[in-house]
């Protein structure tokens, strides 16, 4: 089986930066893609960033700009440089990860990402 373990969150004032990190272990034999998703109470979870073993990178319209997804080559692990923070984007920030040759999606248990106003 394969483990997500997300790191870097906290609390952080409004307009501030944080650096979220994702590593993946455990029987993969080749990551696919990797990403964020974020999800607050009463909301489903939506679609942060996401980057291809390619490095090809797609972004949600509110956080262009302002965050950046990488990752390290293999891809196995996920970084995401979140900067200019606004209170919107508080909530708990997930990774996952999607394998070639395995159908099956990976979650991380989630890492609290609180912006003060």
């Amino acid at each position: 089986q394969v483990r997500l373990v997300e790191s870097g969150g906290g609390l952080v004032q409004a307009g501030g930066s944080l650096r979220l990190s994702c590593a993946a272990s455990g029987s993969i034999f080749s990551v696919s893609v990797m990403g964020w998703y974020r999800q607050t109470p009463g909301k489903q979870r939506e679609l942060v960033a996401v980057i291809t073993s390619a490095r090809s990178t797609n972004y949600a319209d509110s956080v262009k700009g302002r965050f950046t997804i990488s990752g390290d080559n293999p891809l196995n692990t996920v970084y995401l440089q979140m900067n200019s923070l606004k209170p919107e984007d508080t909530a708990v920030y997930y990774c996952y990860a999607d394998l070639r040759g395995d159908r099956n999606d990976y979650w991380g248990r989630g890492t609290q990402v609180t912006v003060s106003s």
